[in-house]
Order: C-alpha cells, then structure tokens, then sequence
C-alpha cells in the first residue's frame, strides 16, 4: 500500500512543483515569464482551487469511493499537466495551473486521512514519512529526470522544457490508471484482507483511540471540529513547515545558479539534497514513534531548518550555502510528517480526522503561497528576504509548537490528578494526548 500510495504522491509533488525546472530550461524566456510577477503568479495561483477543494473532497471521499475517486484526480491533473508542455502564452499556463490545483486538492489530505485510519497512534509517522520519503527521493531526482527531458528539445518541433511537461503528465495519467487496481480503502471498506484479519486489525485501533468504527457527519459535528482551535493553530504550524519546502523547490535551481554554478551543474545539484533529506525524515521518524515523542522532534528539525537557513542566507562560501539546503530541506521535509502525525495522534473520530486533515494540509498551500511571493525574481540571487520570511515562519511554528503541547499536558495531568477536566479527552474515556 505505502510505495504505491508514495508514488502517486511524489508524481503529485513533481507535478506541482516542476514550473521551476522548467523555468530554468527555456520556458521563462518562450512565454516570457520574467515580466513582472508573471512566475509568481503561476506559482502562487495552483494554491487557490488546491485550498478551497480540499475540505469538500475528504467529506465526500466515502461516498466518492476512494479507489474511483482518487484514480480520477490522478488521471484528470496528469492530462492537465501534459497540456502545460502544449500552452502558447503564459495566461493558458495559468489556465493549466489553476486546474492543476483543483485536481491535485483531494489527492495528499485524502492519502494522509486513510493511512491514520489504518495505525495505531504510535505507528502512523513512521508509516506517512514512508510514502512521504518516496515524494521526496523522486522529487528530488525529478530535476535530474527533468534535464534528460530537455535533451529532447526540437523533436516534433518542441521545446525542451514542454517535454518536461508532456513526458511527466503522461507517467502520472498511467500511474493513475493502474491506482484504479490496486489502491487501498479504508480498514472497514477494504477486499484484500480476509475479514478475520481485518477484525484484528480494527481491534488494535479500537483499543488504541476507540475509533475504528466511521461515526455519521452531521452539520454540527462539522461546525464543532471546525470550532477546535488546536487544529487552526496546527494548521498554521503545518503553513510553516510546508513554506521552506515549497521555496526549495520552486528555487532552487536558481539559489544555486545565483552561487555561481551552470544551469546543468544546478539542475544536478538540487538532487543531492533531497537524499540526504529522505534519511534524516525516516530516521527521525523512527525516533518519534520508538519514544513516542512528536513535540521535541518537531522542535530538534525545526531548530535544523533554521540553522540551515542562516547558513544558505548568510554564509559567505557557496559550499557553506549549499550546505545549508541540505540542513533546511531536511528540517522541513521531517517536520511535515511530523506535524500530520502530531495532529492525527490527538484527534478521535473518522469525521474529526477528515476535518482536522484537510484545513491542516489546506495550510499547506498557503504556505506554498507565502513561498511563492516573499521569494521574489526582484531579490534573485540571494533571496534574502525570502529567507527571512521563512525564518520568521520556523519561529512562529515553535511558539505555537509549544502552547499547543502545554495545553495537552496540563490536560493530561488533569486526567490523572482528576482534577479540572470534568469530561473525557476528545470524548475518549480513557484517552491522552501525545506530547
């Protein structure tokens, strides 16, 4: 289940992100993209639909039927996205990308909501870093696979970077195609293990949280999750993970040129980074779920975030600022599934979960808006602005980090003193909150 569901979501990530690799291989000069904000208003208008979608989409994806539904979205942006190597202006581009978005919207909340129905709360990061580390080793290689791509440049009459596109869309649309066989359900929903196996499974969850049964969506169940402020504020903390995350890899190809290095020594050079990436994700991972800590690893990557942001902003020698990529791509990477494993730990209920994951990776995009716009072409090659929006953003996630893991243990604490609180946690007899 994890190196499929890994792979739509790399093809997802590539396909969202790959305008930058493409920028750099001639597009931004064909359709004239650095007139004014041109770029970083198609970077920034896939975030709409991407937001706004989200939520409807994980409250209908039961009623969709999650194998039908998914495999649509994959198939519909993967032709999207084969049209984007096919526009003749930048406006069409921004047609694409605005459809793009909405078919990308149900795709990642959706793929998060059905692997936290699957685990127990102390096995969940070590499974969303799995498939998440996958999006993150062939996105990264996707700027190598992107400048082979351009090598095709002037066959059928076409330019390299629309090969990047056409090539790329046409890999997600078979992709989705056979999602249609083999993607998961939900626990209660699915066909491939027998029902005595599956009992035992919805027992594990059962005892864990108490949720293995779906509960009914009601209008007040919906407005009563959307009343919770701990997943706004876990929303906000998730905005500023994903906003480093989305910066690399819609710049940094450019960081890298502005250090001296050639188009092609740029595009080989932002793969590195996300290897180095996928290990530290897993590792920390692992340490989370083992000590059943998700507040101090949020923390440690955080504080690796922001120190390799000083280094790439501030740090004299290229080496030193290429070092600081791989020290921010790490911390961001890890802090993403951290955060979603954070959230899903401290929620009970199919109708919460669906909720709290969609406005939590809605947040995403925002952060892939905020991205889009501190990082502007005016401030190449250093971005330094941009750095210190995203620095700005760590720190934020860190205060909200800690008011959120004080509220849970003062909660906790009040559990077991039998003080204070007068009703079960999250309406959980017997439920705590992981710090």
């Amino acid at each position: 289940m994890l190196p499929l569901l890994g792979m739509l979501s790399a093809l997802s990530l590539i396909d969202r992100s790959n305008l930058g690799l493409a920028r750099a291989a001639g597009m931004d000069h064909d359709l004239g993209l650095s007139v004014g904000s041109r770029y970083s208003i198609l970077s920034c208008i896939f975030f709409v639909p991407y937001i706004i979608l989200q939520l409807p989409s994980n409250l209908l994806l039961r009623k969709l039927g999650v194998t039908h539904w998914l495999s649509f979205l994959a198939v519909s942006w993967g032709a999207v996205q084969l049209a984007m190597g096919f526009v003749p202006t930048w406006g069409y581009l921004a047609l694409c990308r605005v459809l793009l978005g909405a078919f990308e919207a149900g795709f990642f909340p959706a793929l998060v909501y059905i692997i936290t129905t699957w685990y127990t709360r102390h096995e969940v990061q070590k499974r969303l870093a799995a498939f998440y580390v996958v999006g993150i080793l062939v996105g990264g290689f996707s700027a190598i696979f992107a400048y082979v791509l351009t090598l095709l440049g002037g066959q059928l009459g076409i330019s390299g970077w629309a090969w990047i596109f056409i090539i790329e869309g046409a890999i997600t649309i078979v992709f989705g195609i056979v999602a249609w066989f083999f993607l998961p359900n939900f626990p209660d929903q699915n066909t491939f293990l027998s029902q005595e196996d599956t009992n035992i499974m919805l027992q594990r969850v059962e005892r864990d949280r108490g949720d293995s049964v779906p509960d009914l969506l009601s209008i007040e169940k919906l407005v009563n999750h959307l009343l919770d402020w701990k997943l706004w504020t876990i929303g906000v903390m998730y905005m500023c993970a994903t906003m480093p995350a989305y910066a690399i890899s819609f710049f940094v190809t450019f960081i890298l040129r502005g250090m001296g290095w050639s188009v092609t020594a740029s595009l080989l050079l932002s793969a590195p980074p996300y290897v180095f990436a996928a290990v530290s994700v897993m590792f920390f991972a692992w340490i989370s779920d083992k000590y059943r800590q998700r507040a101090a690893v949020i923390a440690v990557q955080a504080g690796i975030t922001l120190l390799g942001l000083f280094l790439t902003g501030y740090a004299p020698q290229p080496g030193w600022r290429y070092a600081g990529i791989f020290l921010s791509n790490a911390g961001s990477a890890g802090c993403i599934p951290s955060i979603l494993a954070y959230s899903s730990n401290n929620i009970v209920s199919h109708t919460k979960r669906a909720v709290s994951t969609a406005i939590i990776v809605s947040f995403g995009g925002l952060g892939g808006i905020f991205a889009s716009v501190v990082f502007r072409q005016a401030d190449a090659p250093k971005y330094l602005p941009g750095i210190y929006a995203t620095i700005a953003c760590q720190i934020l996630m860190l205060v909200l980090l800690a008011i959120t893991t004080t509220y849970y243990w003062r909660q906790n604490k009040s559990i077991h003193e039998g003080t204070g609180a007068t009703l079960p946690l999250e309406g959980q007899v017997g439920f705590l909150y992981t710090l």
